[in-house]
């Protein structure tokens, strides 16, 4: 009986302890895929266009560039900011972001303006699909208002 009760001692400490190991290196490996999103980010474009309007959002870590229909404004990006925009895009899978759907249709018959957005992390872009202007898809919907909150709230400077 002693026998019995030292192995199952044995056994649920080596089962608990690899399980919890294996926990561990996943939560370092989602922590280190999240820095490296984080770290690598050169910048984030926001397109939105139609038959007669082009806009065109860059974010870099310094700056804001707006093309509207060729017109383009600069303006200063903090570095507070540019931390906010680069959290948000890491809990976004970079690589499945062309695959999130868009909630509705609107820019099928030009009630709307599409959308994309596009990663550029080192020499790759991850761009998203289509979607409506004001309607992201879910997965991007933080990002989506954090970014259009900061081109609300820009102060404009033409160059």
């Amino acid at each position: 009986m002693k026998n019995r009760y030292l192995l199952f001692i044995i056994l649920f400490n080596i089962i608990t302890n690899n399980y919890f190991s294996q926990q561990q290196r996943i939560i370092n490996k989602n922590k280190l895929s999240n820095t490296w999103q984080k770290q690598k980010i050169e910048k984030i474009e926001l397109k939105k266009q139609t038959r007669g309007t082009n806009r065109l959002i860059t974010f870099t870590p310094n700056s804001k560039i707006t093309s509207l229909n060729g017109d383009i404004t600069t303006s200063s990006l903090s570095t507070d900011e540019w931390r906010k925009i680069t959290e948000q895009v890491s809990l976004i899978e970079l690589s499945k972001v062309d695959a999130f759907s868009s909630p509705t249709t609107d820019r099928y018959s030009d009630k709307a303006l599409a959308s994309t957005i596009t990663f550029f992390v080192k020499e790759k872009e991850y761009a998203s699909s289509s979607f409506d202007a004001g309607a992201p898809p879910k997965e991007l919907k933080s990002l989506y208002d954090l970014l259009m909150g900061n081109t609300k709230n820009q102060k404009k400077t033409n160059d």
